[in-house]
């Protein structure tokens, strides 16, 4: 562990403490985190957060490296037409990165893979996203009322 990662999780605790220790803990209150470059946060379900992640600063730098390609199960005519209609909806942006919170993009790698007939659905959506555990994701969006009118949404928009 380097000498910055020592350090904010030193902060966080102490933020952590200073937040439990709080009296006026009440339904709604802030927690405060800091989060080394790179990271991902999530403040709930609707909110997603990246820090340092260049790529996602688009327009502010032409010298960054774009996301990598598509793999071909993505990249077919009718994954194009389903990605397009995920763009419009705001589901995704230019690069096809979420653009909505980790458990909706897993219900939406979800539906997608299931239009398109891809078995190993995770390992594809977690390489092109950079992200781990959406098995998981998924799992957590089964439990949650939103997601249910979400993918309602997403078989409107999907077709």
């Amino acid at each position: 562990m380097d000498n910055n990662e020592e350090i904010l999780q030193l902060l966080n605790r102490l933020l952590e403490e200073l937040h439990q220790a709080d009296g006026n803990n009440k339904k709604g209150s802030t927690v405060i985190n800091i989060y080394g470059k790179g990271s991902q946060h999530i403040d709930n379900v609707e909110n997603q957060y990246f820090y340092g992640d260049e790529w996602h600063k688009q327009g502010k730098n032409n010298d960054v490296t774009p996301p990598p390609d598509l793999p071909d199960t993505l990249s077919t005519e009718k994954a194009m037409v389903l990605w397009k209609k995920a763009q419009d909806a705001g589901f995704v942006d230019n690069s096809y990165q979420p653009l909505i919170s980790r458990t909706l993009s897993a219900v939406f790698a979800y539906e997608m893979a299931k239009r398109l007939e891809i078995r190993n659905k995770w390992s594809i959506f977690e390489k092109l996203w950079h992200r781990k555990n959406m098995r998981s994701d998924y799992n957590t969006a089964q439990t949650q009322r939103q997601s249910l009118a979400f993918r309602d949404k997403l078989k409107k928009i999907l077709g």
